[in-house]
């Protein structure tokens, strides 16, 4: 019998799951040209508020039947990742006030090759090589970002303020890990998102930011996002069963690129050399989540995403 030799087939196959989270990744992109705009009508702790007591109360109405459980060790979990939700998304809004959308996004991506650094400080877990390779690439696209016109590195306080956002988003994520497959996930969900929220209005009096005029551009945006978060989350949840880490992380790679096209289509230029720099950060993410991979299991220290 005669057999016909196949030909090898070509080309990128993508899953449902990752086509999901490709998909979740586009909408992340988005949202940084709609908070810049938001902010422009709205205080950055008002809108950062709404935004997460929108998502915390969509979340509460999805698990409600197994919020009865709530232990105490999963409202300290939640609480803990809530502050860092605060101090991420509140700074990082403050810092969309005043510079573009698209640099905003490229510089919140040194959240991941942050990461390892975090754990080596926290848990004495020494990062791999490819985290320093990693951290290498994104610190030279961070001198080429934010300051493409001189020798020095010259920053913004909005990009000062953007860049300290990146810590507590990966203090989050690390937090995450650390929780991990101890409490139940829906659970401390809600308990994150309405900590966060509730902190940022909490925080307004504090800083003297007070209520703005009504404005239905900022409040249809925080609700939106809101539940755009709610919905993230979930797609990631279940994107993620079947889809490993590492892979997940390089597709969230290309958060800031389509924050960057977003942003260019909205009016924002970067200059050659910023783009080059904003290059080199999304090539430091990618490379610092390479790790080598033995069949069939999954590593420990497998970093997963923020929540959005």
């Amino acid at each position: 019998m005669l057999h016909t030799r196949r030909r090898p087939r070509w080309g990128v196959r993508f899953s449902p799951q990752e086509l999901a989270l490709v998909a979740v990744t586009a909408v992340w992109g988005t949202t940084f040209l709609i908070v810049h705009l938001a902010v422009q009508h709205g205080g950055p702790l008002l809108f950062v508020g709404l935004r997460f007591l929108a998502a915390g109360a969509i979340s509460a109405l999805i698990f409600r039947r197994t919020l009865t459980g709530l232990t105490r060790r999963e409202l300290g979990a939640g609480a803990a990742i809530g502050v860092t939700i605060f101090g991420g998304y509140a700074l990082q809004t403050v810092g969309l006030q005043t510079i573009p959308s698209s640099t905003s996004a490229f510089l919140t991506a040194l959240y991941v090759p942050l990461v390892p650094l975090l754990q080596w400080a926290a848990f004495r877990r020494a990062p791999k090589p490819a985290a320093w390779a990693g951290v290498a690439l994104a610190f030279a696209g961070l001198v080429l970002l934010a300051d493409p016109g001189s020798a020095g590195l010259t920053l913004s306080t909005g990009e000062v303020l953007t860049l300290i956002s990146t810590v507590a988003i990966a203090a989050e994520i690390v937090l995450i890990g650390l929780f991990a497959g101890t409490v139940d996930l829906g659970r401390v969900t809600v308990v994150q998102l309405l900590v966060g929220g509730g902190l940022s209005v909490a925080m307004m009096p504090v800083v003297g930011e007070a209520v703005p005029s009504f404005s239905w551009l900022w409040l249809a945006a925080a609700i939106g996002l809101g539940a755009a978060s709610c919905l993230i989350q979930i797609t990631m949840n279940w994107a993620q069963q079947s889809v490993s880490p590492t892979r997940a992380t390089v597709i969230y790679a290309g958060e800031p690129v389509w924050g960057g096209i977003v942003g260019r289509l909205a009016g924002d230029r970067l200059p050659g050399l910023a783009v080059v720099g904003a290059a080199l950060i999304v090539a430091g993410v990618v490379v610092s989540e390479l790790k080598p991979r033995t069949q069939g299991t999954r590593r420990r220290d497998d970093v997963e995403p923020a929540h959005r």
